[in-house]
């Protein structure tokens, strides 16, 4: 058993709340375990510059950490983002764009802004399992605006975080562990099983491929539940 008495291949508690945030197009607070984070999905009816002309939307992705969010506080990044914070909300953004026909969005842009009130580890898969239901929550109600026609979404998505850790593999890592792990994991697929991105690396010794299977394999598991939950907090199940 796990410090926190889970087994290997058990998520963490997970929790969707949609409409967190009132004034948002879309919004989800999802919460990871000790992991909280807040999504929310801002519609604008223009695109970056070098997007006009081409009879297409755009989605992007913020992701910030509160101050008080870990262990000990965390500077406002007040003038550039660190380089976790432009590698993770490029990740976030390019999770999202993968499920989307952006010609479906015509001249709509969306910002998925995630915000870390709490961080116990995975506060990047935790973004992108959320922001996927602030998106899909934002575009809902952009056709009902008839802003847009169709629905753009093509299928859902989800991430979740593997590592070893004492020597086995385990699935949606909290802080205690993703510190004293072997190797370190995070993956973001499709409904259909397909790979949209896998985050890897040996904090120790290389691992082999049949860890690697063994990663991928709980990765699939786990990404399954968590669309299953997104899809009772939109209320599709």
């Amino acid at each position: 058993m796990r410090h926190s008495n889970r087994q290997n291949n058990q998520l963490r508690e997970i929790e969707l709340i949609p409409n967190f945030n009132p004034y948002a197009e879309g919004s989800c607070m999802v919460k990871f375990g000790g992991t909280h984070v807040i999504c929310t999905a801002s519609a604008e009816e223009k695109v970056p510059a070098w997007l006009k002309g081409q009879d297409r939307g755009w989605i992007t992705a913020e992701y910030a950490m509160l101050p008080r969010s870990a262990q000990v506080r965390i500077p406002r990044e007040s003038k550039k983002p660190s380089g976790r914070t432009q590698e993770i909300q490029r990740l976030v953004g390019r999770s999202l764009r993968s499920v989307v026909d952006l010609t479906k969005m015509k001249d709509v842009s969306i910002c998925i802004d995630c915000d870390v009130i709490q961080a116990d580890g995975g506060t990047r898969v935790a973004s992108i399992t959320g922001g996927f239901v602030a998106l899909y929550l934002a575009l809902q109600k952009l056709m009902k605006m008839k802003k847009v026609k169709e629905n753009p979404i093509k299928e859902f998505v989800a991430a979740v975080s593997c590592d070893i850790y004492n020597g086995e593999a385990i699935l949606d890592v909290d802080y205690e562990e993703d510190s004293n792990s072997q190797v370190d994991m995070n993956f973001v697929m499709t409904e259909s099983g397909k790979i949209v991105e896998i985050q890897g690396t040996a904090e120790g010794d290389p691992f082999d491929e049949t860890q690697f299977n063994q990663l991928l394999e709980l990765g699939k598991k786990g990404i399954a539940e968590l669309i299953k939950k997104q899809k009772q907090a939109l209320g599709l199940e």
